[in-house]
């Protein structure tokens, strides 16, 4: 587990007073966990949160114009790789290429010009999924397109033999786990349900065993190197898999507005209303296309309508 800092540390380290720090947590974002009535600090998240914000950034690698290659960075997904195939293989002219940055990576190479899009599932303190961040790391607030909403949850070893019915379990000495990434939105969510149950993350066996993919973890599961880790349920069910459902979450295309009419992006968006990805999210299971291809748009936007 990295670093952690306490209110006092990480005051002094963004030189500011420690009530300041609270209000950098609950209107900036500021990463944070709450453990036994205190909050904590991961030093790496922290670095990130001031990285993300940082204004005129260097455009060393700044998108030439459109040319054929669409570039999307950010958080992974079964489904969008099944788009990023189905767009290779129709459009000859034109590429997609991934690069799998987790939800935080995915919004810093947007705001430095590094892709045309970022994926991301980031949920703040108050359930608005990604706006809240965009806030800090943007300039300019992004075009977001749904693609999908998504089950998160708990996968584990077919028939849980282990019996986990939930977070609470997952300190037993009996149980060993495999992780998300920091700066993943899988990890975010973890770390979070993990301070609801008041669990410290290094007591967890496994905890520390961080993998790149939603399918590395389930892989894991499968060979038998883990009794459960954090995924989505597509991954439990193409595995043959269990899965522990903690929430539906939103999972959102970020698109610059001077990039959002390149050719290739509209190409890309339009897969979303296509049969393949009906068809894949059926089969897949764990997935809600309900808003897929709509803008979105926050709360406060809605609120103030």
């Amino acid at each position: 587990m990295g670093e952690m800092l306490s209110t006092r540390e990480v005051a002094k380290f963004l030189n500011i007073n420690e009530k300041m720090v609270y209000s950098l947590i609950a209107e900036k974002g500021l990463p944070a966990s709450k453990v036994t009535g205190k909050w904590i600090f991961p030093k790496e998240l922290v670095y990130q949160w001031i990285e993300a914000g940082t204004q005129n950034f260097p455009e060393l690698a700044k998108l030439p114009p459109y040319h054929g290659l669409v570039l999307i960075a950010g958080s992974n997904d079964l489904l969008l790789d099944k788009i990023i195939a189905t767009f290779n293989l129709k459009h000859e002219n034109h590429m997609v290429m991934f690069g799998m940055a987790g939800s935080m990576g995915g919004l810093k190479a947007l705001k430095q010009n590094r892709c045309h899009i970022a994926s991301s599932h980031l949920v703040s303190d108050n359930e608005e999924y990604n706006f809240p961040f965009l806030k800090d790391a943007m300039n300019q607030m992004p075009a977001v397109v749904n693609f999908s909403l998504r089950e998160q949850g708990l996968i584990v070893q077919k028939g849980n033999p282990k019996n986990i019915k939930s977070f609470r379990d997952l300190d037993k000495q009996s149980i060993k786990i495999v992780n998300r990434e920091l700066g993943t939105g899988t990890r975010q969510l973890f770390d979070r349900e993990l301070d609801k149950v008041q669990i410290k993350g290094d007591t967890i066996n496994g905890y520390e065993n961080c993998l790149l993919k939603h399918m590395d973890i389930g892989l894991q599961i499968l060979k038998g190197n883990a009794d459960a880790g954090p995924g989505i349920r597509p991954v439990a069910g193409v595995l043959g898999l269990d899965f522990i459902p903690i929430c539906w979450e939103r999972f959102d295309l970020l698109i610059t507005k001077e990039r959002f009419f390149d050719k290739g992006v509209q190409l890309f968006l339009a897969l979303l209303k296509g049969k393949v990805i009906n068809t894949a999210a059926k089969e897949y299971g764990g997935y809600d296309l309900s808003l897929t291809g709509k803008m979105i748009y926050p709360e406060a936007d809605h609120e103030s309508e």
